[in-house]
């Protein structure tokens, strides 16, 4: 889903943004600018602009027509922008939205370094700011090292919990197999800037040590969160650890761990010697939807329609009635396999 971005060269606006912000704060020992602009409420039609990174992938593609669903529910106008992976048009179409008196703005980055920027842009026109899925700092361009009150309010999935349900699944399948921990590795694939993906893949580690009672080696590998990104580094894991018989993978994504699964069937292993738990589902259904056996043995649904539906909804709460925007809201997620993927609702991209 859902952060698998290729991080491109930011505006040095956006840049020299953030380094006077984080300077102005340390000279004064205050946050000049905090994670949530303070807006009006608006009397009459509400006007939205969601930018989303990635547009036609399948999660986002669900995300901006649960937004639209939505929108059309509550009577708000709602343009939704498709920014790809391009950080810098982030900052062109949130000053354009502005322009067009958009009342908020739902923003998911391509890069969080556009963060300061993008809040400083709504701060001072007094537009509601809210982000989904990733987060941004209002300080800097790392909301890893960001203080809680310059976070931006997000609607999304809680990374560790996610993490935690993969890697829980994944111990139980590793029980049920039966194999030896020292001809096993697990392998956890993600882009390793990106603060989500790291948080679900320590999530994932700690939760299949807890469930499978077993001390099982991993091995992470850095990848660009696309499906043939993935495929390469981990062909490449494969070639310097021949010895292994079993694999486990989990990832950042579905993308991550269909690149996994691929390269493990290329290098001639069988299904039943792989453990691939993805975190999307919507490219996991794809390995069962043809009914033959796979090495994707489950998948974590998360359905971008809630998360834009819930993002849309908070915002009109925070225009129309003045309720305050939470720090973080959270849409539900599903485990699903191949018996189950079709009833939970899963679309395959």
């Amino acid at each position: 889903m859902l952060t698998h971005h290729n991080r491109r060269p930011v505006a040095a606006a956006a840049l020299g943004l953030a380094a006077m912000l984080v300077l102005s704060a340390c000279s004064s020992g205050q946050e000049t600018t905090t994670g949530s602009p303070q807006v009006d409420k608006v009397d009459g039609k509400i006007t939205l602009t969601y930018l989303q990174k990635q547009g036609d992938q399948e999660y986002f593609i669900g995300e901006a027509a649960g937004a639209k669903a939505k929108a059309a529910e509550l009577g708000v106008d709602l343009k939704v922008v498709n920014l790809g992976n391009d950080a810098n048009k982030t900052v062109s179409e949130a000053q354009a939205a502005i322009s067009q008196k958009s009342n908020g703005l739902i923003v998911v980055v391509p890069d969080p370094a556009v963060g300061p920027q993008v809040v400083q842009l709504a701060k001072s026109a007094k537009v509601a700011l809210l982000t989904s899925d990733d987060q941004i700092c209002s300080t800097g361009p790392n909301p890893s090292s960001c203080g809680a009150d310059a976070l931006v309010p997000r609607i999304g999935f809680s990374g560790a919990q996610m993490g935690g349900e993969v890697g829980k699944r994944a111990g139980e399948e590793f029980k049920k197999s039966g194999w030896n921990p020292a001809e096993t590795r697990t392998l956890s694939a993600w882009k390793q800037d990106v603060t989500v993906c790291t948080d679900r893949v320590s999530a994932s580690k700690k939760a299949f040590t807890e469930t499978s009672g077993a001390t099982v080696q991993n091995i992470d590998v850095a990848t660009d969160n696309t499906p043939t990104g993935a495929q390469d580094k981990i062909a490449a894991t494969l070639t310097a650890n021949p010895s292994v018989k079993h694999w486990v993978v989990w990832g950042c994504n579905d993308e991550n761990v269909q690149g996994g699964v691929t390269s493990l069937e290329n290098a001639g292993f069988t299904p039943d010697n792989v453990i691939g738990v993805g975190l999307g589902a919507y490219l996991a259904c794809k390995n069962w939807s043809s009914g033959k056996p796979s090495g994707m043995k489950a998948a974590l649904f998360i359905n971008g329609k809630d998360v834009g539906a819930l993002a849309v909804q908070t915002m009109y709460d925070k225009l129309k009635d003045g309720k305050e925007f939470p720090k973080e809201a959270f849409a539900p997620t599903k485990m699903v396999d191949a018996s189950t993927w079709k009833d939970a609702g899963v679309t395959c991209g």
